[in-house]
């Protein structure tokens, strides 16, 4: 007999836990830990992907906010291979200080929080030069919006600000009966890699972020309407952009032109003092 009593799924840490072994054994497939690499789970729970992913790779790192279930945690993965807990929110860790203590890029996997899910994957991009890959398991709408293409209802800000830092893959959906409690929503298994180059050049990075931030808040407006303040009338002309399009037409790439020309126009018109 279990010495914990049953744990119940806590709303404010957004809980649902996976139990599907199938799907388990999918995700344990799709992130093919390999003893030796710095493997990261990221909000470990009941240990579902925990076990099978220490039964691979035999040391885990895991970021877990919940403390209660922390001893649950460890005493399931006794005798089991090194478990290395780091209590903590996620949100607010630092994974680019992990990665030197390890001396090596991440791996980061895990269930992520939905209610929380978009401001957990920005935090994650700010540590991508630290990262090898990530398995994340997200809302599918959220996957959906990661891996869209320009011109349909999915693509947006969040499209094309991680494009600009990593690869997205999506690998396979999960339904709600796949967990406890189930969610109302189905759910997707994607996997991000941190481009090795970046594939396209972007000096100004805030700059880059406060332009998609705006073409897309009024994605029914012309860029030359939405993104005013932002972009100079003549960055358009400059970056070879049509001023009359909207926001969900423009590739990534284009994003990036249009900064860069809006970067060019503001120098031109307060240059750089001896």
């Amino acid at each position: 007999m279990s010495q914990f009593a049953p744990h119940r799924a806590r709303k404010r840490f957004g809980q649902h836990f996976l139990h599907d072994a199938n799907v388990i054994a999918n995700i344990i497939d799709a992130i093919d830990p390999v003893p030796g690499q710095p493997l990261v789970e990221v909000g470990p729970g009941l240990g579902a992907l925990t076990l099978p992913l220490l039964a691979e790779c035999q040391r885990l790192h895991v970021v877990e906010l919940d403390r209660d279930v922390i001893p649950r945690l460890e005493a399931a993965c006794t005798g089991r291979g090194e478990l290395i807990v780091h209590q903590g929110d996620a949100l607010s860790y630092d994974f680019g200080a992990l990665a030197a203590e390890l001396g090596a890029p991440l791996r980061l996997v895990g269930n992520l929080p939905y209610n929380i899910s978009t401001p957990l994957l920005f935090h994650f991009l700010s540590a991508a030069g630290a990262v090898r890959d990530m398995h994340f398991m997200l809302q599918k709408e959220v996957v959906d919006r990661m891996a869209a293409s320009p011109n349909c209802k999915d693509y947006g800000r969040l499209t094309v600000m991680l494009a600009a830092k990593v690869r997205v893959e999506k690998l396979f959906d999960v339904g709600p009966h796949s967990f406890n409690p189930p969610p109302k929503v189905d759910s997707s298994i994607v996997r991000l890699v941190p481009h090795a180059t970046p594939p396209f050049e972007i000096p100004d990075p805030a700059l880059f972020a406060d332009l998609v931030v705006k073409a897309f808040s009024q994605r029914r407006k012309t860029l030359r309407n939405s993104v005013q303040g932002t972009v100079p009338p003549e960055a358009f002309a400059l970056a070879n952009i049509d001023p009359q399009r909207r926001a969900e037409t423009l590739s990534p790439a284009e994003f990036a032109a249009l900064a860069r020309a809006a970067l060019k126009c503001r120098e031109a018109v307060t240059p750089d003092t001896p």
